[in-house]
């Protein structure tokens, strides 16, 4: 069963049963108004015949005009002594047959004679306190009986009608609720049958849900189809990287057979240049896999630790390396933060790396511990990036013609690989830099403690 049929009977249902109960309190609301209003006239009648005989001094029970002028038709009034004796009487004949009953309290009821509905009144009669007999009245409610027929043709004409407007209405509500659905359904099939990515298009008159939804899906069509892109450049770039050496190595192959078995020095020259090819391959092949890494969930394993000694400890190992120096400054002996301890270190060992390639001079790290903040900062003191390439630096890749050479054996993937660790962390990169005047790597990092 669709959405739009099962919520159309849901709602026809419930507005059914509510509709039902209106009904039901309606009609018994009118019956006890109109019922009460009939069982007054009476009431109102009989109490008459008991003021006046009370006046008398309860004579002329009997007089014939004592009921006469209160007599209307349908009705009936007659007066009966305690003996169970009726002394005047006037009335419908009908009426006249309903059973006598004395009692010196009063009371009233409603009875059925031949299909009709009766009401009975019945008003105690007191001399000087002792109990002299009863005054009975009875109203035939055919007027009212009517009326009720005339609410219960009404009510279920109004009924009828309100469950075909339901109906109908509500189908019309639920098409265009789950329109945008059906064409998100169908968006999606046509996204399967041809492989290319389509938008949902949406209305002004849509719900603020509907448009949320709508705009939902089609940010996720847009994440992919830059996914899509990012890997279609990925696949280009990478494709155009390792034909660099792949080619340098076939060449080196071929020359080899050609001259390498008599010529000592062709041979060297041949195998050198083939075996650092075959280690650039190796250098990009493991940055590969590292973005690649990078991409996935559940990358991070996050705990506490403290980034100053790590700081140090990597500054130590990568100094005594490469014979350089670099100085590390803290705000603090200590600082504490929640992260991944072994993807920062790796973040920092590719900045620190990046800053000591084209940097001659020593190396300056320093750390700030802010109220939520850790801030970072790498600085070097070699031939700066230009302006207008900063904005480029992380994409993948991608080298500043003048600093990023192959003769650095850089792959062009490590500050991408350093980005999304930092994006992974919640945290900002930003770089300052001019040509010829060093370079600064700022990271703010949220300590999440």
């Amino acid at each position: 069963m669709t959405l739009r049929s099962r919520f159309t009977l849901f709602t026809v249902f419930w507005f059914i049963f509510i509709l039902i109960l209106y009904n039901i309190f309606v009609y018994f609301l009118v019956i006890r108004v109109a019922t009460r209003g009939e069982l007054q006239v009476i009431s109102n009648k009989t109490s008459l015949v008991v003021e006046t005989l009370r006046k008398n001094q309860m004579k002329n029970l009997d007089d014939p005009k004592l009921l006469s002028d209160m007599y209307n038709s349908n009705e009936m009034i007659r007066i009966v002594t305690k003996n169970m004796e009726v002394v005047n009487t006037v009335g419908d004949r009908e009426l006249l047959t309903i059973s006598q009953s004395v009692s010196n309290v009063p009371r009233s009821e409603t009875l059925r004679m031949n299909g009709q509905r009766v009401l009975y009144l019945s008003i105690p009669l007191y001399e000087k306190g002792n109990f002299v007999g009863v005054v009975e009245g009875a109203r035939r409610l055919t007027v009212l009986d009517s009326y009720l027929q005339i609410l219960i043709g009404a009510l279920s004409v109004t009924s009828v009608g309100a469950i075909v407007f339901a109906i109908f209405g509500t189908y019309w509500f639920t098409s265009r609720l789950t329109g945008p659905i059906g064409q998100m359904v169908q968006t999606m099939r046509e996204i399967d049958r041809s492989g290319k990515l389509h938008r949902v298009k949406m209305g002004r008159e849509e719900s603020i849900e509907l448009q949320q939804l709508i705009r939902a899906f089609n940010q996720m069509i847009d994440r992919l189809d830059r996914t899509i892109e990012r890997q279609k450049q990925f696949v280009a770039d990478a494709s155009h990287e390792l034909k660099t050496p792949l080619t340098v190595i076939g060449s080196y192959a071929d020359m080899l057979k050609r001259w390498g078995r008599d010529n000592a020095e062709v041979r060297d020259e041949a195998i050198e240049a083939i075996a650092a090819e075959t280690e650039r391959l190796k250098r990009l092949t493991r940055s590969m896999l590292a973005l690649a890494e990078a991409e996935q969930d559940e990358w991070l394993q996050k705990e506490k630790f403290e980034l100053v000694g790590v700081v140090k400890d990597l500054a130590g190992v990568l100094g005594t390396a490469f014979h350089r120096e670099i100085r590390v400054h803290s705000s603090s002996s200590a600082v504490h933060m929640v992260g991944d301890k072994e993807k920062i270190r790796q973040f920092l060992q590719i900045v620190i790396d990046n800053a000591m390639k084209y940097s001659k001079e020593p190396i300056d790290v320093r750390i700030r511990q802010e109220k939520n903040n850790v801030r970072i900062e790498v600085t070097d003191y070699g031939i700066g990036i230009p302006e207008s390439e900063i904005p480029f630096l992380f994409e993948r890749f991608y080298r500043v013609d003048e600093a990023r050479q192959r003769s650095t054996g850089g792959s062009g993937l490590g500050l991408s690989i350093a980005k999304r660790i930092i994006d992974q962390h919640d945290g900002t990169i930003k770089v300052f830099s001019k040509s010829g005047s060093g370079t600064t790597v700022v990271i703010q990092l949220p300590r999440n403690l």
